[in-house]
């Protein structure tokens, strides 16, 4: 049984002493799904709510925001499922899409009939986002019992999406710092993420405008004061004959600029649910279902089982196995910042099946707070770099314990690859760590998240190797550089330089020093292995230069440790040669713990069959 729920009470109980539980797994058609059941002591509806997800960077940006309008629907007794698009997410891949977008339209029919069967409702109302619209518009005909639709900042031209994202991945491409060699411009990509081209090219011919029916008699937009297009679908809607009400999107940029710095806007959330809640609706009858374990979803040398577990199933995740028999340690991986537990680009979802076909499993989830799982009671909002995730890890090593899927490696960039450190330190049951691109080792206290995050410069190597391209030149003549920013930037860094000169004779005495020494210190002598992946300009370079010398020569002293720097790399990995060296260097580490036959006897089909 995978809803690995330590003593739980009802799904969905929130207690002042408990974290609310996740939401309950589930696969179908090759792909996972998210099942909010209403809240223990709400009068349940016999309505219930079905989520078409955006696309892409705006995907990755709305997963927390999703997670917190399902979670305010169950306080008010609605149940609500979200799911992954074919070949998105944590979903299989290797689809046909010939199909073009009646593959994602499909899903959402098949997903309206799962939301029926678990809930017991009679009606659907389908909540859109971005391109989510037009999937939700073409399945709208074949929804059965669809009351109403909700389209939130949604795509009416498909063509111009498609060229709006493109210049959308060209800015997240130069900000990531990737060269010009180094962009995707193989089709619809952005974010690392690529849209399968025969759903690319249906979308390109969608106009929403053009519609003859109304998708649902009930319809609610959510709009843009500044896309115009949102209203001329408004006015659309209401010459076809359908009941459309109004609200403004406040704070959509700040929802879908970048997963790291997501500002989300709350008051839509409310307004939404409040909206929701009012539309006729009758009290669904009591049912006593019991969460029904999800089967694995078999691929290529791989089988995946969505989880919750820890304190009240609180924390989400997908169990990796090998299909042929283990022969390694399990990674565990960490997430970056708020990204979703899939990883940037689906990087995490990849280094997870290909790690299974050389027999490692892995568990990658998401944090407290983080993606689909909920905030701890008691904890602050913020809960980046702070120790509390220590214990997110426990709990996640407590799973894969009574999984007999020990010893455990952990593994993350940035803010993932300093938890994984710092939980080393204080987990004994880690045997390993592989970090990446880590930002600092130590977290100074006092120091603000948000100033690292979103105020932090670029290195100044990084600033030297972007002078010296044409296209720097071109972009500060075409006004797309803040040189003013650059410039204070740059005269940061010149002068945390040079106090670092000055600094760096006395490095072994100051607090930080000796905290970061003794970090080192501690895991030396308890022998746990740590790999150190660098992308070449990595603003994390910088501490680590500062204590180990950029050859890492300040590393003689913890043989445990390795230094790797990858080339012409940025901090998100995404050029293939540097996700090859992460993946080759987490096999390393897991075959670092050869496993006797009696270690472990957890096999795929012996889950299966719990």
């Amino acid at each position: 049984m995978m809803d690995a729920r330590n003593k739980s009470p009802t799904a969905g109980e929130i207690s002042p002493l408990l974290p609310r539980a996740a939401a309950e797994p589930l696969t179908f058609d090759g792909t996972v799904g998210l099942f909010t059941p209403p809240s223990a002591g709400t009068q349940a509806s016999n309505l219930a709510v079905l989520f078409a997800s955006p696309w892409g960077l705006e995907e990755m940006c709305t997963r927390k925001f999703w997670r917190i309008i399902s979670e305010k629907l169950a306080d008010r007794g609605i149940a609500s499922l979200r799911f992954d698009y074919p070949g998105t997410g944590d979903a299989l891949d290797e689809i046909d899409f010939q199909a073009g977008l009646s593959v994602w339209s499909d899903s959402l029919v098949s997903a309206s009939a799962h939301l029926k069967a678990l809930s017991g409702c009679e009606r659907i109302v389908v909540v859109s986002q971005g391109l989510g619209a037009i999937v939700a518009t073409k399945a709208a005909e074949a929804i059965e019992a669809l009351d109403a639709i909700v389209y939130m900042a949604p795509v009416v031209s498909g063509r111009l999406h498609l060229r709006e994202l493109a210049v959308w991945s060209k800015v997240v491409d130069e900000n990531l710092g990737l060269t010009d060699g180094q962009y995707n411009k193989t089709g619809v990509s952005i974010a690392s993420l690529t849209m399968p081209g025969e759903i690319a090219e249906e979308v390109r011919n969608v106009n929403l405008l053009g519609v003859d029916r109304p998708p649902a008699g009930r319809v609610l937009v959510i709009g843009r004061a500044d896309h115009p297009a949102d209203m001329e679908f408004v006015a659309r809607l209401r010459a076809l004959g359908a009941d459309v009400d109004e609200q403004a999107f406040e704070g959509y940029d700040k929802l879908v600029s970048n997963p790291v710095i997501v500002k989300l806007p709350l008051t839509v959330a409310d307004n939404l649910t409040d909206w929701i809640a009012a539309l006729p609706s009758e009290p669904a009858s009591p049912t006593s279902r019991l969460p029904v374990p999800p089967a694995p979803l078999t691929g290529d040398g791989f089988a995946e089982t969505p989880t919750r577990f820890g304190t009240n199933g609180r924390l989400s995740g997908v169990l990796c196995e090998p299909l042929h028999g283990r022969s390694g340690a399990t990674v565990l991986f960490l997430t970056s910042a708020y990204d979703r537990h899939a990883g940037w680009g689906r990087a995490t979802v990849a280094l997870a099946r290909a790690l299974a076909r050389s027999g490692i499993p892995s568990l990658r989830f998401d944090t407290a707070n983080v993606g689909d799982s909920p905030p701890v009671p008691g904890r602050p909002d913020q809960v980046l770099y702070h120790s509390d995730q220590n214990a997110d890890v426990s709990e996640a090593i407590d799973f894969l314990e009574t999984r007999r899927l020990m010893p455990v490696v952990t593994a993350g960039r940035c803010s993932g690859a300093f938890l994984g450190f710092r939980a080393s330190l204080v987990e004994p049951r880690i045997a390993g760590n592989v970090s990446v691109n880590p930002a600092v080792f130590r977290w100074r206290p006092g120091r603000s998240v948000e100033d690292m995050i979103v105020n932090g410069a670029r290195s100044l190597r990084d600033y030297r190797k972007r002078a010296l391209r044409a296209e720097t030149f071109r972009r500060i003549l075409r006004g797309e550089v803040k040189v003013v920013t650059a410039a204070r930037n740059i005269a940061k860094g010149i002068g945390n330089q040079a106090k670092g000169k000055v600094l760096h004779a006395f490095r072994s005495f100051l607090p930080e020093g000796r905290a970061i020494y003794g970090a080192f210190r501690t895991l030396h002598h308890r022998g746990i292995p740590v790999s150190l992946i660098y992308s070449e300009n990595d603003l994390g370079l910088e501490q680590y230069d500062f204590y180990f010398g950029h050859d890492g020569s300040g590393l003689v002293r913890f043989p445990n440790v390795t230094p790797q720097i990858i080339p012409n790399a940025d901090h998100n990995l995404t050029p293939e040669h540097a996700r090859k060296v992460y993946l080759e260097t987490l096999r390393k580490m897991a075959f670092r713990f050869p496993l006797e036959e009696d270690a472990y006897s957890k096999t795929r089909d012996s889950a299966a069959a719990e």
